[in-house]
């Protein structure tokens, strides 16, 4: 049968808190006494649950990974599977496991992340972005359960959040472009009412106009970040009576459908027009052409992301929103003079 804590301390004659309190390498109690229980443990090949473990050490060392937003990227977006990749082996080596909670009842107004995280007793919260942020996501930031937000902007008493400096990534692109002599730049951004996308347009805005360069309407489109919106968003810039030189898409996803139409249309990359992505996912060496972007520093974020909510947990230091550099990475979709 499964042994108790309790039947534990009756065969050792102490208290089940005296017993939590030796498993849990407290001061206060002999040695004799310990090394008693001890060899209780050893001969019963005694193993605590969960639930006993979390209670004893108020510590589940669990902690939940919330994919945020009526519209989120779930598993679907290759730049979060591999920030969280790196998130979870970075978590796992402080000794973390990770509970994935869903958000699909949330609009039918059946749960919230602050009852299920106090159920589970958490430790703390992962959060990813997405668009529509449930007001939940903000209870949760504003509660005394720890949250690091990955590009999406928490604050509270315990929550910080880490991003790319998503500010500098269109003047990277236009930069390189000008002192390449590319003057006709076209433009596929993100959501307008994206956070993330809102800061990636006026950094592109901001760096045209440093440069003196030409804002076309035509010539500037906005998606959702994935494929499809890339490839529709491009067929109507080649639909113009004059082409772009360049066409930046602020994810490389869009800019990987921008490729496709562009391919479409009997068009070369980058002899008749250069193409520059963002994100820098894995599939960005493997186009034809391999694809010049913007890399984000997903281990960076991952491990980042693990090390300050761990700091949060143990309340070891104030953490305060870190923003990463981004570089630009060369491939063979844009030809440098």
């Amino acid at each position: 049968m499964d042994l108790t804590i309790r039947d534990i301390a009756k065969m050792a004659g102490v208290s089940p808190a005296t017993v939590s309190k030796i498993m849990n390498n407290y001061g206060g109690i002999s040695e004799a006494t310990r090394k008693k229980v001890f060899k209780i443990i050893e001969d019963t090949n005694y193993q605590p649950t969960f639930s006993a473990k979390s209670l004893a050490t108020k510590k589940s060392n669990l902690i939940g990974l919330i994919y945020a937003g009526k519209i989120n990227v779930d598993f679907k977006h290759p730049f979060f599977n591999e920030v969280v990749n790196n998130f979870k082996k970075s978590v796992g080596a402080l000794g973390y496991d990770l509970l994935l909670f869903s958000n699909e009842k949330f609009y039918q107004g059946e749960s919230q992340y602050l009852e299920r995280c106090k159920h589970f007793h958490v430790d703390g919260c992962l959060v990813i972005a997405g668009d529509e942020i449930e007001e939940a996501v903000h209870e949760i930031a504003q509660s005394q359960i720890p949250c690091i937000g990955i590009d999406l902007k928490l604050e509270g008493p315990h929550s910080s959040y880490i991003m790319t400096d998503n500010a500098k990534i269109g003047l990277k692109v236009v930069e390189h472009l000008y002192l390449n002599q590319v003057r006709k730049i076209a433009y596929i951004g993100g959501k307008q009412d994206s956070l993330i996308a809102s800061i990636r347009n006026d950094g592109y805005i901001e760096a045209m106009r440093k440069f003196g360069l030409p804002i076309k309407d035509e010539w500037t489109h906005y998606g959702d970040f994935f494929e499809e919106s890339g490839y529709e968003l491009m067929k109507e810039i080649l639909s113009c009576d004059e082409y772009p030189e360049a066409v930046f898409a602020a994810s490389d996803m869009m800019a990987l459908g921008a490729l496709k139409a562009i391919k479409e249309k009997g068009l070369s990359v980058p002899e008749d027009i250069q193409l520059i992505g963002c994100d820098d996912i894995e599939a960005c060496r493997y186009s034809d052409p391999p694809l010049t972007t913007v890399k984000q520093d997903k281990q960076k974020l991952g491990k980042l992301a693990a090390y300050m909510l761990d700091d949060l947990i143990r309340d070891q230091n104030d953490i305060y929103p870190v923003k990463v550099d981004p570089d630009l990475v060369l491939r063979a979709s844009t030809i440098e003079k």
